[in-house]
């Protein structure tokens, strides 16, 4: 069974009480067992980590090499910021989507521009946690195209 990487950056851990009416009153947690639960009805296993340290996430997603068939990101504010975070994409070759539980693209501008987004495969934004069940059927789908998973 292969493996995916759900990883979560800063102020994630908020969830369900950070601006809910942004984010929504889903926590962390339930967000990650929902991953978890979704990933292995689909045939696949599913790991969850949230951080709020760059150099973690960083960590994170060099670690992935060769554990992980794909990884789903939300690197939160670091994502307009990171470059780190996108070399270390480009440097694993690991198939990765971005998400974003609100529309960043309807947001303050600055959030409009996504280092992430120059690495990943693709991006899904403005469905709430929604977004991570449909990354994990993209990846899934992605990676059988080309036979990462049989």
């Amino acid at each position: 069974m292969h493996s995916l990487l759900i990883l979560n950056g800063p102020n994630l851990n908020l969830l369900g009480t950070r601006q809910p009416e942004v984010y929504g009153a889903e926590t962390l947690e339930m967000l990650e067992n929902s991953c978890i639960q979704y990933a292995q009805k689909s045939g696949v296993q599913a790991q969850c980590l949230q951080s709020n340290h760059e150099g973690v996430l960083l960590d994170a997603i060099h670690d992935a090499r060769g554990k992980h068939a794909g990884i789903v990101l939300n690197a939160g504010a670091y994502t307009h910021t990171s470059v780190a975070l996108m070399d270390a994409i480009y440097s694993v070759e690991i198939p990765t989507v971005e998400v974003h539980l609100s529309n960043i693209h309807a947001r303050e501008a600055f959030r409009h521009q996504s280092y992430i987004a120059r690495a990943a495969i693709g991006q899904i934004c403005g469905f709430g946690p929604q977004g991570y069940l449909m990354a994990i059927d993209a990846l899934i789908q992605k990676l059988s195209q080309s036979s990462d998973i049989t």
